[in-house]
């Protein structure tokens, strides 16, 4: 089952979350993208020449055809739109873009041809990216990882904003396995977007010991802190996400102003980073909420395998 997004016609409507920072990068994009789905590199907090470089390094990687490539940058960051003019230029196949909203965006990819994604949690939002020109529209629930646009669960949201909306619409939050991909395509999406299982693949650049935490999770262990980007996010228990909860961290000695607004309180790309390099005691581990129903760490084949099969 196909899909055409703007000019593009991609194999199948199976979307890679693009998971800042640095756990979406071009050896996982390509992988999804060689499988006929859509590979997003995470660009926040990459130099617009660090993400041209890592497009051109996801190219070359790419085995067949019938995917795509895309970029998947926060609204949040200072260089937004730097980031989405060095992914043009790179030859990315889309742009997709969350944590807060731009119209400006949407001209860009009309100037360029380039289809733009938005990732909302509302109708309004989604009616609003449709009139400017959205390709496509990501709906993204509470029950996501990482930074978060509302409460209620994408399972809430889903079928209302897939009734009125007429470009494609892919559901995103809770969707870790085929059965759930199945009831998202029968609340109305067109397609999915998965984070959280893409973590636990053998392609995706993180540490071990951040694949283990998924692993490892029960249910209930992914809980809601508020991040410094001023936003709600979604990520596993662990020591520094206690302190989070208990309002015991520190103000960050150093910045290097990579967010429009920070609240200062911790840095997130600092401690997301440590993360993913398997800091247990000091690291952030974003995680949508149904991340605990991950057994095992597969290749992105064998990810992509099971899915196949619903569409």
């Amino acid at each position: 089952m196909s899909i055409k997004i703007g000019n593009l016609q991609v194999e199948l409507p199976i979307i890679q979350g693009g998971m800042a920072i640095r756990a979406s990068m071009a050896r996982l994009a390509a992988a999804v993208a060689t499988e006929g789905g859509i590979g997003l590199i995470a660009g926040t907090a990459l130099s617009p020449e660090e993400l041209k470089s890592e497009i051109k390094k996801a190219r070359e990687l790419i085995k067949t055809k019938g995917g795509a490539l895309g970029v998947n940058i926060m609204f949040a960051a200072n260089n937004f739109i730097d980031l989405v003019k060095a992914s043009i230029n790179a030859g990315a196949d889309l742009i997709v873009f969350g944590a807060g909203f731009s119209r400006d965006v949407f001209e860009l990819g009309k100037e360029s041809g380039v289809p733009i994604v938005p990732i909302v949690s509302s109708l309004k939002l989604a009616k609003i990216s449709e009139r400017l020109g959205a390709s496509a529209i990501i709906v993204e629930g509470g029950n996501a990882g990482g930074h978060l646009g509302t409460d209620l669960d994408s399972w809430d949201i889903v079928e209302e904003i897939a009734k009125k909306i007429s470009v494609p619409v892919f559901g995103a939050g809770g969707v870790i396995t085929p059965d759930d991909a199945r009831r998202m395509l029968a609340l109305g999406a067109d397609g999915i977007q998965m984070g959280s299982r893409f973590i636990a693949s053998d392609e995706c650049e993180v540490s071990d010991e951040f694949k283990e935490m998924y692993i490892n999770a029960k249910e209930g262990d992914v809980v809601e802190i508020m991040s410094s980007a001023g936003l709600p996010a979604n990520a596993i228990i662990s020591p520094y996400v206690e302190k989070i909860l208990n309002e015991e961290t520190e103000r960050p000695t150093k910045c290097s102003g990579c967010l429009k607004k920070c609240t200062m309180t911790f840095c997130v790309n600092e401690r997301l980073v440590k993360g993913h390099e398997g800091d247990h005691e000091e690291g952030i581990f974003f995680a949508g909420k149904d991340a605990w129903k991950i057994e095992e760490i597969l290749s992105v084949e064998d990810i992509m395998k099971k899915f196949r099969e619903v569409f």
